[in-house]
């Protein structure tokens, strides 16, 4: 793993973290669940949830080293299928939003540590955006002469796992400790939430 790592080109590599950074920086389903469930429940819940998202990235970063970018490349009915199912959890998650809307102090976002790491999971799991940057733009930093692509694909995986955890964490703990003050607009704070998760879920149906 070691010689894996140091045989990538350092310029090439800022590159790959800096592309990681942005795209956790980018408001998205996980962006706005994280942010939710922090300030329904506080830190604790919000880096709750950060772990369930970066649990599904983790089972992304695997299925990638496994080979399944290849399959998803050779069979565009697979990524419609991923995409079809990710949008209909979307709009789920988008209901549930403006329904608790004026309730998110109560935490509807995520009631509990445990349900903020699942529903976590099931966010990022859902969304085939977070997988297809995974599936296709990981494998474009590889090279066959520093070693076994796979586990160059676990490697540079390792290092967008690491900085997405870091800046999730961050992200759940500061909306759960300026909760008190975005409680006060929780109402347009669950509108919010929920016009940006349907505008998700029509980006993945009409891409």
């Amino acid at each position: 793993m070691w010689e894996v790592l140091t045989g990538f080109d350092p310029g090439l590599l800022a590159t790959f973290v800096m592309a990681g950074l942005l795209l956790n920086l980018t408001p998205g389903a996980d962006f706005v669940f994280i942010s939710a469930s922090g300030i329904g429940g506080g830190p604790r819940v919000g880096m709750a949830a950060a772990v369930g998202v970066n649990l599904g990235i983790v089972l992304h970063i695997a299925l990638a080293a496994a080979g399944l970018s290849a399959l998803i490349m050779a069979s565009p009915w697979t990524y419609d299928a991923i995409r079809y199912a990710g949008a209909a959890y979307l709009i789920w998650l988008a209901v549930q939003a403006w329904r608790s809307a004026g309730e998110l102090g109560e935490g509807r976002a995520a009631g509990s540590a445990w349900r903020a790491v699942r529903r976590g999971f099931l966010t990022n799991v859902a969304n085939p955006k977070t997988g297809l940057f995974i599936f296709a733009f990981i494998p474009q930093f590889t090279d066959p002469a520093i070693g076994p692509l796979w586990v160059q694909i676990v490697v540079l995986g390792a290092i967008f796992l690491i900085v997405g955890f870091a800046f999730a964490l961050c992200l759940g703990a500061a909306a759960g400790l300026f909760a008190q003050i975005l409680r006060a607009r929780a109402r347009l704070l669950s509108r919010v939430s929920a016009i940006m998760f349907g505008g998700l879920a029509a980006r993945l149906i009409w891409d």
